[in-house]
């Protein structure tokens, strides 16, 4: 099995690179968000290889991280998504945007990729929902308020100041994380009026 390449980029596909490890040239299939930060042909690479082997084939899917690959396999445990749906949901969003969306609920996020319909996309929350902090990578700091959002159990003036922040032009994940800024910053106990306030001013920083 192939965990991981390290190399000199040969090519770059339309889905794919081909890595060139000591003169031996191996492809690896990746989502286009990590093809647009790999780099060029000729420079050095580095990628997580997740092997696939079929009785009619040898496979080999490249991630930028250890995480990545993780959500692609992930992914996949969810009925009705394969290696192509998975590739287009992180071509589609990043890891951590992935969890945040995933434990806000925001099927609308999730439907935004390739392939995705509503139909996966409520599968996919409903399903991963309970794993989401175990795999949020630079999410996890607000990785429970937004399961609490998300499963509508956030307290009343939480829930309202989201709201309001949201009603405002703001995305849920941008509201829930200044929110979140703000119970921090001495919001604990406030209603929603001081929360709102609290969580405008962390959005102009």
């Amino acid at each position: 099995m192939i965990g991981k390449l390290k190399g000199t980029i040969d090519e770059i596909g339309d889905d794919y690179v081909l890595v060139d490890v000591h003169g031996v040239c191996y492809v690896a299939h990746c989502s286009s968000r990590t093809l647009g930060r790999i780099g060029s042909a000729g420079e050095a690479v580095v990628l997580f290889i997740e092997t696939y082997v079929r009785e009619d084939q040898l496979k080999l899917f490249g991630f930028m991280s250890a995480l990545e690959r993780e959500w692609f396999n992930l992914l996949q445990s969810v009925q009705g998504v394969g290696a192509k749906v998975a590739l287009a949901v992180l071509s589609t969003l990043t890891p951590s945007e992935l969890a945040n969306a995933i434990a806000l609920q925001d099927k609308a996020a999730i439907s935004r990729a390739p392939g995705v319909g509503p139909k996966v996309a409520l599968r996919l929350v409903t399903e991963l929902k309970n794993k989401v902090p175990a795999f949020a990578g630079e999410a996890s700091a607000n990785i429970g308020l937004k399961q609490e959002l998300g499963e509508g159990v956030a307290s009343v003036p939480v829930a309202d100041a989201v709201s309001a922040l949201t009603n405002l032009g703001y995305s849920r994940d941008q509201a829930a994380n200044a929110i979140a800024a703000a119970l921090k910053n001495g919001g604990e106990g406030a209603d929603s009026a001081k929360l709102i306030r609290l969580g405008l001013k962390e959005l102009s920083r």
